[in-house]
């Protein structure tokens, strides 16, 4: 297993355990004890894990209490694999001819990758990095950057002007990341990408939600749209039960991508 592959693994299974130890990773993976250290040590520096003698653990950070997101470039190198999945699936469901808003996410960056490989899409976005990938000629896709203040280290733009100019289009469908999702709501932490969201709800006749299994009946801090106002949810796992219970019963059509 490469490096980065096995990180991530590692992040996973701090994630779902809480906890982890050096003896038990340095086995499943059948590497070094000090292999393993190094993984702890990068990962703890990102940001991602904290690192304890013989072990890690999750990050005590903001985002364990539901009140902040962890730094944009950690978020990017968390369950890629997911991503792809959820970004392939949700690339296959539009026509040629679509006019669609994408907001600023890891899992929408991953959407415009396989949405690349598409063609004649108009596509009305925040991020420069989703321009980027969709800006090539064999595509004949119609691009439209907002502009606004810079943030997330330069991933996104936001703020009254970027508001503004997005109110100048009318779409057919937005394409949105998340914070989370709870049984009544699609929440984020960030108020500014929260107003962005909303005025690409208001402004398009289809919401589709990209997600991976992490998110779901998962609280965010504020409001970005009812269940009742989502079309489409895009995930990596089926949700529990009574999870899809609640969506099924708001109208939200559950997409479960294949990973193959």
């Amino acid at each position: 297993m490469k490096p980065a592959a096995r990180r991530e693994t590692i992040v996973q299974l701090v994630d779902e355990l809480g906890e982890v130890h050096v003896d038990a990773l340095s086995e499943q993976f059948e590497t070094s004890r000090e292999t393993i250290r190094r993984d702890l040590n990068e990962l703890d520096a990102a940001g991602l894990i904290r690192k304890f003698h013989g072990g890690a653990r999750k990050a005590s950070n903001g985002a364990d209490t539901g009140l902040i997101e962890g730094p944009f470039d950690a978020r990017m190198a968390m369950r890629t694999a997911e991503k792809a999945a959820i970004g392939r699936c949700a690339a296959g469901l539009f026509e040629e001819g679509a006019v669609i808003f994408v907001d600023t996410g890891s899992t929408t960056i991953a959407f415009a990758r396989a949405l690349a490989r598409r063609r004649g899409l108009t596509v009305i976005t925040n991020s420069p990095e989703i321009a980027g990938l969709l800006a090539r000629p064999e595509g004949q896709h119609r691009l439209y950057l907002l502009g606004g203040e810079i943030a997330a280290e330069g991933r996104e733009t936001l703020g009254a002007l970027a508001i503004e100019q997005l109110r100048q289009f009318k779409a057919q469908h937005a394409v949105l990341t998340i914070g989370g999702m709870t049984r009544g709501e699609i929440m984020d932490f960030d108020l500014r990408e929260t107003e962005l969201a909303r005025a690409m709800v208001a402004r398009a006749g289809k919401v589709t939600v990209l997600a991976d299994h992490s998110k779901l009946d998962q609280a965010g801090v504020f409001e970005v749209a009812e269940l009742s106002q989502i079309d489409r949810l895009v995930t990596d796992r089926e949700p529990p039960e009574e999870f899809a219970a609640s969506l099924r019963a708001a109208g939200v059509e559950i997409i479960v991508a294949d990973e193959a």
